[in-house]
Formats: C-alpha cells, structure tokens, sequence
C-alpha cells in the first residue's frame, strides 16, 4: 500500500493535463487546483480501502476519464439553464416566464453600457427611472400613472402601507390567499400596518357585506385574486366595478390585486381571466399584478392606477428599498413594447406563443422531438405519443388545462422512470419532466425547437450512465 500512494500523479501534472481541455482550462485556476486535490485525495481513499490495488489504475492516462468528469461537474455553476419539458409554462421553480429576444438583447445592452437610467436627455438633468416603463404602461393600460418595484408581493405592501397603514382595510373572507412561499395576505397586510377587517363567507360575499363593515376607520378597500385555486358550486364574490362604485361613495380608494398580470384577451373561452385594462376601466383606483407571469417579462411588480395614488406610493420611502435594477428596467420595456401591436404579442412574447400554441403544431413538434430521440439512442430506449394536458402554471388560470401531444420515453432495459428522472437532472443540461403511468414524459409546449437535440443529448448521456453502472431502479 505505501508504494502506491507514490503512483499518484501530482498536482501540477494533473493540472498540466487538463489544461489541454478547453472548457476546464477555462475555468478559475485556484478553483481547478482545489478540485485536483479533492480528486487526489479521493484516490488515496481507494488505496486506504483496497479498492484501488494496481499501480496502472493510479496512471495519468487511467485517472484521466474519471477526473475530467469529476472537475467538469464540480466546477459548473450552480444556477444554471434547464430544459423544461414539464409543459408547465409557468414553472416558478424553473424562473417562471423566459424572456423575448428583444428584452434579452435590452438587458445585454444595458448591462454592457452605460445609459439613462435616471438621466433625462431632454434636459440633461436627474431623470427617473420608472418615466422609461410608465408612458408604456399607461398606454397599454388606461391607467392615469404607473410605478414598477421588485415584485407583486412588493406591490401590494407598499400599497397597502402606503393607503391603509393604521387604519382599516376590508377584504372579502374568500380572497385571504396563500401562494407560493407562504405569501399571505393577512400576513402582508399585517406588515404594511394596515388591520385587516374579512367580511362575507368563504364561498359568497355581497356588497352589503362591505358597506356594513365600513366605519370611520376603514381605509380602503381590497380585491385579491385568487391566483392558483377556485371556489367552485354556490358562490358569489363582488366584483371589481362594484367594489369600485362603493369605494367612490364612501370617498375611499379601491384596490386589486391582480396577481398575474394579464395584458392579453385570449379568446372567449379559451382562457377566461381579467385583463389589467378591464380592470383599471372597471375603475378600481390601483391595481398590482407581476411582471414574469402571463405577462411574459421580468420579475417585477407592476402598480398602475390613479395618479393621485400612485403619486403617493411613489413619495413613500419603501419604494427605494424596493425599486428594480437597470436590468429589469430593460427587460420590461422591451417586454411592455412587444405588447403595442396586440396581433404580434402572441408571437412575440414566449410565454403567449407557448400558451395558445395550437394542438395540430404541438402534435407536429411532438412527432419531430420523437424523431430525434429515436434517431440518438434507437438501442437505449423508445418513444411514443400520448394525449396530455399542459398546465399554464405560476398561479394563473388554476385548474384550466391546455391539450398538448406528449413524448413517452420508454427505456429498452430494465431502468424505472424514476431512475431516469433523477438521472436527468445531472446532465448537461439538466432535463426535467413528468411522469405518468409509469413512463418519462415530455412536453414539447415548453421546449424550443433549438432544444430538441440537447433533449436527445440529455437522454443519452443519462441512459448511457444507468445502463453502465446498472443502477436502474
């Protein structure tokens, strides 16, 4: 065992090796050497263990394969590009909606030059940042004045805080939502300073309701989305121009959160949600949804409204602890531009494209995905099409699915589809889908054309892996 452990190369002759491998010699070098030694030291617990019992099995040229395997996946990055082949396309745990070529080539422009940000190249004085979206916004909108902050969670605190802190705020029982993250409405509007006062029932409230809770204190009152789930059967809510139309009469402001912002009017009853524009001519005074949902753009929490509101909200000091980035700024932009011509925003904007992407191209990309596959690994595993359901995702249209083709991935050896799954997730790229009845599913909604051979490639290199190291359950 002693001689052995003089057979392992060293350091600067494994470092030396790998230089002559591109995407590793790019790497850190500090970054390389520590992982060399990880590497190393890992050989020597071979020895110690006996697993390692030849002098040849410590040579460079043996070592090599597994080493550059081994540097190459520790040294990625961590937060890294996904195939999303989940049909969800609204995948918050996959960063939500991806953006438009137009906001990523803003964002790349703004990130690599100076700019405007709050510079007015009119007067060549201090400008504000928000007068880049806020025009846009209130065109697209109706709305008198916009502000933009981080996020709709962002939005409807500092609304709150700015309208409601110390006084009473009214909001029916079956709008107390939680979404993801543990995000709750009593809980921000605690936050905010403002009291909540819940009136109705949980499945039916009446606008008598709000006007019998409504007292000296009352500060505004407050409609909020339900985001990601439905009451269904004998139910009543209020809605946003009667909501509004009692606010007016009692000299109060209204307030909506719309949670997934809607700029779009998909067709009836195709996907049946309120535009913003609906909601501001309905004529509640401020209205918040987000930027990275049905939107289509940037994280990002969008306030339109009554000028007179929003004026203050601007004025209240949270807005600087909660103002985007120049990135986002251009981003939105782009985003919001795209929205100008209502006939091209469907084809524009991702996130529209793969919502409304119709079941004769889904089945016609599903055949091409399928064919890739087959054509990649025709020994390793088989394909086949399935009717599925796509899921809009992110708390939008809850329950609502959207018919798609599916690709049924069925492995030739004895490999379980959790196996496969789990195997995905360490690819180059990641791949991430489904399974159903047993097999891996892939959606081709939330897939790019671009991105059907690295699916083939994903899959390869995973089933490849299994079936060398037998681990197949």
């Amino acid at each position: 065992m002693p001689n052995l452990y003089r057979h392992i190369p060293s350091v600067d002759a494994v470092l030396a090796a790998l230089d002559t491998v591109d995407d590793i010699a790019a790497q850190p070098r500090p970054l390389v050497r520590g992982l060399v030694n990880d590497f190393l030291d890992s050989c020597r617990a071979d020895i110690r263990s006996g697993r390692v019992t030849e002098a040849e099995q410590l040579s460079l040229p043996a070592l090599t394969p597994a080493l550059t395997a081994f540097v190459r996946a520790a040294s990625r990055p961590h937060f890294r590009r996904v195939l999303n082949a989940t049909g969800v396309v609204i995948h918050t745990n996959l960063g939500r909606s991806i953006l438009a070529p137009q906001a990523m080539d803003a964002v790349a422009d703004a990130c690599a030059n100076y700019s405007n940000l709050e510079f007015d190249l009119a007067t060549g004085e201090r400008g504000s940042r928000y007068s880049h979206v806020e025009d846009v916004l209130c065109r697209l909108t109706g709305a008198e004045a916009a502000l933009v902050v981080n996020n709709n969670a962002a939005a409807v605190l500092i609304v709150l805080e700015t309208l409601g802190k110390g006084g009473e705020v009214i909001v029916s029982r079956g709008q107390l939502v939680e979404i993801g993250g543990s995000f709750r409405i009593p809980d921000v509007m605690a936050k905010s300073g403002a009291h909540l006062v819940e009136v109705g029932a949980t499945n039916r409230t009446h606008p008598r309701d709000y006007e019998d809770a409504i007292t000296e204190d009352t500060a505004a009152l407050l409609r909020v989305h339900c985001s990601n789930f439905r009451i269904v059967g004998f139910t009543k809510e209020v809605s946003s121009a009667q909501l509004a139309e009692l606010a007016r009469a009692h000299g109060l402001p209204s307030i909506e959160d719309l949670g997934s912002g809607n700029l779009h009017p998909f067709a009836s009853g195709e996907l049946d949600e309120p535009t913003v524009q609906d909601t501001v001519a309905s004529g509640i005074d401020v209205v918040t949804f987000s930027g990275d949902k049905v939107l289509g753009g940037p994280q990002a929490g969008i306030i339109v409204g009554k000028k007179d509101y929003i004026d203050r909200i601007k004025r209240n000091p949270l807005n600087r602890a909660m103002r985007i980035d120049k990135m986002t700024l251009a981003a939105l932009e782009a985003t919001l531009r795209l929205y100008i011509d209502p006939d091209a925003a469907p084809k524009s904007v991702p996130t529209l494209r793969m919502i409304t992407a119709g079941q004769d191209d889904l089945h016609r990309r599903a055949t091409e995905l399928a064919a890739a596959i087959d054509s990649a690994l025709p020994h390793l595993a088989q394909t086949e099409l399935a009717a599925g359901q796509s899921r809009v995702g992110g708390g939008s249209f809850p329950e609502r699915d959207l018919p798609t083709t599916l690709v049924r991935i069925l492995p030739t050896a004895s490999i379980s589809a959790d196996a496969l799954r789990r195997a995905l997730l360490d690819t180059t790229p990641p791949l991430v889908g489904r399974i159903e009845d047993d097999a891996l599913c892939l959606d081709p909604r939330t897939l790019g054309d671009d991105e059907f051979s690295m699916v083939a490639g994903a899959l390869t290199e995973a089933l490849t892996r299994l079936t060398a190291s037998g681990n197949a359950q």
